[in-house]
């Protein structure tokens, strides 16, 4: 089974920067496509970044392109969101999530097989 854990969550303000990490188990990381979602309270799950396993193409939402930038270690076993120019809309739930098999459906929470648990980023005014 595939573990992934978050971290770097936090409280910044409004124009400030912050670095999210995921861990991730498996001697296969390196061939996993990765994902970073996020969850607003009241809202659906939402896309924001996500990298090929090679970590030669990425993606991101409309909203934080510009402003977040998704990289992986695949050394380290490691995907990261270097989030800038943080805004009070981007207050949420971050999630990292693997693709196993890989997929060009980089937006769909389905395509995802595997989840963590969460890492909480507030943004203030």
């Amino acid at each position: 089974q595939v573990q992934l854990v978050e971290s770097g969550g936090g409280l910044v303000q409004a124009g400030g920067s912050l670095r999210l990490s995921c861990a991730a188990s498996g001697r296969t990381f390196s061939r996993y496509g990765m994902g970073w979602f996020r969850q607003a309270p009241g809202k659906e799950r939402e896309f924001v970044a996500a990298i090929s396993w090679s970590g030669g193409s990425t993606y991101y939402a409309d909203s934080v392109k510009g402003r977040f930038t998704i990289s992986r270690d695949n050394a380290k076993n490691t995907v990261y969101l270097q989030m800038n120019s943080l805004k009070p809309e981007d207050t949420a739930v971050y999630y990292c999530a693997a693709d196993v098999y890989g997929s060009t459906r980089y937006k769909d929470v389905n395509t995802y097989d595997y989840w963590g648990q969460g890492t909480q980023v507030t943004v203030s005014s």
